[in-house]
């Protein structure tokens, strides 16, 4: 992690934290370290967990920790996309009936993410458990990655859950939220 700019203690905790409180309440922005996207992977990621990434930085410091076991995208437990991915997010593993929780884990690094509408960014609206109503995440990516996106959340309780990390935040879409994107 301290190959990444991390601390292996503090910068986790905090990040985990962080994590479990934009995945209770989806929609949420929650300030996490930078880079918040090496900060999530680094925290989730472990020796029993395998990841698909195209950061060499990140795979090397991983590596170097003997934390990695790199898959494709289709069939990795954490995904990560640097903004618009390369592969169809509709492909990851979304679990099954009997075993949910096999879904994989999406972490994008955004430029941006709020829970405001922006001009310059593609806007969701969330409902489903841990929203109050309504909530709207705006994210720089193309309108057909959140779509593509929300197809792949769309067969609760399978689906794949998705983590936006942007300069010093991060929100999450957990599959359980429904995602309609403007």
């Amino acid at each position: 992690m301290r190959a990444l700019g991390l601390d292996p203690v503090d910068d986790t905790r905090r990040t985990f934290d962080s994590l479990l409180a934009a995945v209770s309440r989806p929609g949420t922005v929650q300030s996490a370290p930078s880079p918040a996207d090496h900060a999530v992977v680094s925290t989730l990621v472990d020796h029993e967990v395998t990841l698909a990434t195209e950061d060499d930085t990140l795979e090397e410091a991983l590596s170097g920790h003997g934390r990695i076991d790199a898959e494709p995208p289709e069939t990795a437990d954490i995904v990560h996309a640097r903004g618009c991915t390369s592969w169809d997010v509709r492909e990851c593993d979304r679990g099954s009936l009997v075993e949910p929780s096999g879904g994989a884990t999406i972490v994008y690094r955004v430029d941006t993410v709020t829970g405001s509408t922006r001009e310059d960014c593609v806007t969701a609206t969330l409902t489903g458990p841990g929203v109050d109503g309504v909530a709207t995440l705006s994210v720089s990516l193309p309108a057909a990655e959140l779509s593509a996106l929300a197809e792949a959340q769309s067969s609760y309780p399978r689906g794949v859950d998705a983590v936006f990390a942007g300069d010093g935040c991060v929100a999450a879409l957990p599959r359980s939220v429904s995602v309609e994107v403007a």
